[in-house]
């Protein structure tokens, strides 16, 4: 049975966010999550919450095993850019772009 979570509007760039989920594809959510602890990302941090919460949900919603369970598919897609000017000299302004990603992670039953 596969079980996921999403957390969207996550502060962080989506391109560094996206290397640090495809590292857990495939893995034992006890290894994805060790090794998202000794990561040295700040994205690390967002992609491990949200890994525990998508065990939570399938121990609780689902009476599912934590270790039968294995990271099936986890991606960054790119939510909205907030965009601030930055104050120059002689008047000017330059923008700047603070971009946010949606972290999706489903995990999968290995006797499914």
């Amino acid at each position: 049975m596969r079980v996921s979570a999403t957390a969207k509007y996550i502060r962080g760039s989506t391109r560094k966010t996206h290397l640090i989920t495809r590292s857990i594809i495939g893995k034992r959510v006890e290894e994805a999550a060790a090794a998202l602890r000794f990561m040295p990302q700040h994205a690390a941090r967002d992609v491990a919450a949200v890994l525990k919460s998508a065990t939570a949900n399938a121990e609780n919603n689902h009476n599912l095993s934590a270790e039968d369970l294995f990271v099936a598919e986890a991606h960054a897609n790119e939510g909205p850019t907030m965009k601030r000017f930055q104050p120059r000299a002689q008047g000017r302004a330059f923008p700047i772009h603070k971009p946010m990603t949606h972290i999706t992670v489903i995990v999968e039953d290995r006797e499914a």
